[in-house]
Formats: structure tokens, sequence, C-alpha cells
């Protein structure tokens, strides 16, 4: 499970287009926190401060202590809706969150011991097909990331989900198959040969080029 974070806010008081404007020309993102049964809380949060924590893979997994005008909420990002041009946050939505609250969260994928396989060391290419994966768990349990062991993994071979071990009480959200993580692929560089063989193709035909071009200097001269 991760470190559970600080994050500081402060009450937002009023709703509208153009409250949300000024906040952020103040450098402030709203935000709203919802979940629980309790009533829904808009906040801001300096752009800084949530730009820093977006700069992290595991935004969307890591638990937050979000600290509102001297209160803690256990809270969990769940949505972060950005400008179409510049990518810049404009709002940000919360989930409330206690030990027991079951959550979907998308964990990294690590992999470990790509010296190891056989397959890598023979040339072979590690094909990412998930990058991250799709867990349900609770919101004290929430991995850091799932480890994905490739020793003696060959050329062809590809791991899937099962070939995981998760930890206890975390379940993947895809459940009606045995999804695929990773494959280990032939390499697709020009073997040295083949590049031989064409560079010596193309010094030949330069060689047949000059010839006929000094062939044609010689008949100009006579």
């Amino acid at each position: 499970m991760s470190d559970v974070l600080s994050i500081e806010a402060r009450t937002k008081s009023q709703a509208g287009t153009g409250s949300a404007r000024a906040l952020r020309r103040e450098g402030q993102i709203p935000g709203i926190v919802y979940g629980q049964g309790a009533e829904p809380m808009m906040i801001s949060i300096a752009r800084r401060a949530l730009d820093r924590e977006l700069n992290k893979p595991s935004f969307f997994s890591q638990l937050y202590d979000l600290k509102v005008d001297g209160q803690n909420y256990r809270v969990i990002a769940r949505e972060v809706q950005k400008h179409p041009v510049t990518d810049f946050a404009m709002h940000i939505d919360f989930l409330r969150v206690s030990a027991d609250t079951r959550v979907e969260v998308a964990v990294p994928v690590n992999f470990i011991n790509e010296d190891a396989a056989p397959g890598i060391r023979r040339g072979g290419l590690l094909n990412i097909v998930r990058h991250e994966v799709d867990l349900i768990c609770s919101a004290d349990n929430i991995p850091d990331s799932i480890t994905v062991d490739l020793k003696g993994l060959d050329i062809g071979d590809a791991v899937h989900i099962s070939a995981v071990t998760l930890p206890e009480g975390v379940v993947p959200t895809i459940t009606d198959r045995d999804f695929t993580i990773a494959t280990i692929s032939a390499p697709t560089v020009v073997s040295e040969e083949a590049t031989q063989g064409e560079e010596a193709v193309a010094a030949e035909a330069e060689a047949e080029e000059q010839e006929e071009a000094e062939g044609e200097a010689d008949e100009e001269r006579e």
C-alpha cells in the first residue's frame, strides 16, 4: 500500500463559471469532494500543488488526506477535467473513502528480471500491452504497483494476469478472460549479412554509373 499524502485545499463558497474563472486567475483550481453519504463540498486547490501531484504516474491510485479549513478528509482523485488546448487542469473531483471502501484504480505495472529472460537476451523485444492494470480493492489496500517477473521467458511467450500475484482482496476489473499484459516478440532488425549485401549492391551500381559517365565523357572528347 502506498503512503497517504497530504494536500491543502480551501472551501469554495460560490458555484458557477464566473467563480471558477476568477479562481483560476488567482492560481487556484476548483473542485468537488463527494461520497460517503455526505453533501458534496466545493473546494479549490493551488495550481502548483495540484500540478505537482498530477505529474505522478500513480495520481489516480494515490490516497490523500485533503486538508480543508482545518478538517481532514481521506480521498482519492476520480476525474480531472483539462483544457482542450493547453492541457492545464480546469477542475478536479475527489471521492471520500474509508478503510473498507471498495474502489476501482489503475495501478502501474513494474517489469523485473529482463536480463534473465532468454528471449530478450537473444534480441527479442518486450512488447508492453498494458502499462497499467485496472483493479478493485479496498481503499487502504491499494498496491503501489503490480510486478511482472520476466525470468525464463522466451520469444513468443506472453504474460497473462493469471501469472501475476495480487495482494489479498485485490482483483482485476476484467474477470471474463485471462488478459495479456506483455509479450516477447521476435527482433525486427535487419541482419548484418543482409545489410552488407545491400551495401555491396549499392556500391556496384554506383561504380557502373561512374564508368558510364566516364565513357560518355571520352566519346565527347573524340
